[in-house]
């Protein structure tokens, strides 16, 4: 686990533990926020300033439906009071992935939330890109987010900004991250499990770490329906933390310095010639 400078109290080197968070929320949302509790206390009792959990957390099935859609909630809900009040307690920020309420209501938003160690919301990403593949049609069910301004938030002097699952197949979507300052991406996830699945996962999350040069803290579902394997990737695509196949944390540190000495060795970034623009 790369443990950066130690000892050091520059801003840069400043070493700072952030956590993915892995279960498998279901139809129940008390118990889905109990977990969320749960997982979070022991990630802040190892020192993790932030936790990404799933998307999803507040209320999953696996075949999304009407049921889908009465369980959705607004922005200041049960869930988000929830884990604002979790987070409070614990003095950390917390991501995770929700169902949220739409004006129309006969779809959902998946919806990313962060709340701060004062209990405050601060950032939503409501997910682009929907899941209309392999043999699934998220879109009947979910509503795509508008194209917007990457909303951030600071944790200790790093950046982190959000997406969301699907969106790790479309490489923009995490260089609009970059271009706007960020040092985490965090990505609450459902990935499902199937041929070769495993693989795309792995290999797309440190993609999007490596050409950006970044750290990526991705968190899965757990099997069956999920992968598992939530991890954190470096900008130089070393996998710091990881987990199994079971409910659980990984933690890893994360530095500044680490991006900065990256970026010197691989100025990727800087030398490109393409931007990125909405169709």
């Amino acid at each position: 686990m790369s443990r950066g400078h130690a000892g050091s109290t520059h801003p840069q080197h400043q070493q700072v533990a952030i956590a993915v968070a892995q279960f498998a929320p279901g139809n129940d949302g008390e118990r889905n926020l109990a977990t969320v509790r749960d997982l979070a206390t022991a990630a802040a009792e190892r020192g993790a300033k932030l936790v990404v959990f799933p998307e999803y957390s507040s209320y999953f099935t696996p075949t999304l439906g009407a049921n889908t859609v009465e369980a959705a909630e607004p922005l200041d809900g049960p869930f988000v009071i929830g884990v604002a009040a979790i987070a409070k307690i614990l003095g950390i920020h917390i991501v995770a992935g929700m169902i949220e309420q739409t004006i129309g209501g006969d779809r959902v938003y998946n919806t990313v939330v962060a709340v701060d160690p004062q209990g405050r919301h601060v950032a939503t990403y409501r997910k682009i890109h929907l899941y209309d593949a392999f043999g699934q049609q998220e879109s009947e069910w979910v509503a795509p987010g508008p194209v917007e301004r990457p909303e951030v938030f600071t944790v200790d002097g790093l950046t982190v900004g959000l997406q969301t699952c699907y969106d790790l197949r479309f490489p923009e979507v995490s260089r609009r991250l970059m271009d706007a300052g960020v040092d985490v991406i965090a990505c609450p996830s459902e990935w499902v499990r199937g041929p070769l699945k495993e693989h795309h996962w792995r290999t797309l999350i440190t993609a999007r770490a490596l050409e950006n040069t970044l750290y990526v803290a991705a968190a899965d579902h757990t099997p069956p329906i999920g992968v598992g394997n939530s991890m954190i990737v470096d900008p130089m695509g070393v996998e710091i933390a990881t987990a199994g196949e079971r409910v659980d944390i990984a933690l890893g540190w994360v530095t500044k310095s680490r991006i900065d000495d990256v970026r010197i060795t691989n100025p990727a970034v800087k030398l490109r010639r393409f931007g990125v623009h909405p169709l």
